[in-house]
């Protein structure tokens, strides 16, 4: 399998007038291509900070980050973020329209995307018009409409109620594993991230290091919620859980 990413090392300090705050510290794992990798952690102690430096939006202060040649990230944010003066066709296309890549081919891949997940009939609605899961729905495919090489998926599901949650986290996985994409996600809900992933990275508390990295496995890989059901789930949560509970 492909190694799209590797960070070694990896460390973040905030300098203030009066001191000097540590935020991350020595932190290092490897992606490969069709990884899903949730990462947890106490609150506070960085995951945001990891994200933000893996997409440029911070600098790192110490540390490697070795990518294959021309790694692109698309970052989904908590909110779906959708403009509410714009259709869900025009939401979905931005993205292109920003970078100056609305070619007639990127245009026909997004119009696929829709069309596969079920947005078709919904391309001149607004966003007040769409359920919580559509515009998560649209604001996923406006984040692959630029073919992004890994997603960056912070919080995604946080702000819909849980049975939202659930059926939106369904799509999601079936839309990344379709069009074989590679995530990495950051969580506070262990259940999700277990249903989800194939790997769960557990930080630390600040300054955050790596505490354990986990392979999921499974009887048999299926949706989130039939992955719930899976009999190595809860051996899984109760470890995750008591590393978190240390902290």
């Amino acid at each position: 399998m492909n190694k799209l990413l590797s960070i070694k090392n990896l460390s973040k300090i905030y300098y203030s007038q009066k001191d000097a705050i540590k935020a991350i510290d020595d932190i290092s794992f490897d992606v490969y291509e069709t990884d899903f990798i949730s990462v947890v952690g106490p609150s506070g102690c960085g995951k945001s900070t990891l994200l933000n430096i893996l997409t440029n939006m911070d600098s790192k202060t110490s540390g490697t980050i070795t990518t294959k040649n021309n790694l692109k990230f698309g970052y989904m944010l908590q909110s779906e973020a959708l403009l509410d003066w714009r259709t869900l066709k025009d939401n979905v296309l931005l993205g292109l329209e920003i970078t100056n890549t609305k070619t007639k081919e990127n245009v026909d891949y997004v119009m696929h995307l829709v069309e596969n997940y079920g947005l078709k009939d919904f391309l001149n609605k607004y966003p007040r018009e769409l359920s919580g899961g559509m515009r998560q729905r649209a604001s996923l495919i406006r984040t692959l409409a630029l073919k992004p090489d890994i997603l960056i998926l912070d919080e995604p599901f946080s702000k819909l109620d849980y049975q939202s949650a659930l059926r939106v986290s369904c799509d999601v996985l079936k839309i990344l594993k379709q069009e074989k994409k590679t995530a990495i996600m950051v969580t506070h809900d262990l259940a999700q991230a277990i249903s989800l992933s194939n790997k769960v990275i557990v930080l630390a508390n600040r300054p955050s290091y790596v505490k354990n990295i986990y392979e999921i496995k499974r009887e048999k890989e299926g949706s989130p919620i039939e992955n719930r059901k899976d009999k190595y789930f809860s051996y899984y949560y109760d470890l995750i859980w008591k590393d978190l509970e240390n902290e």
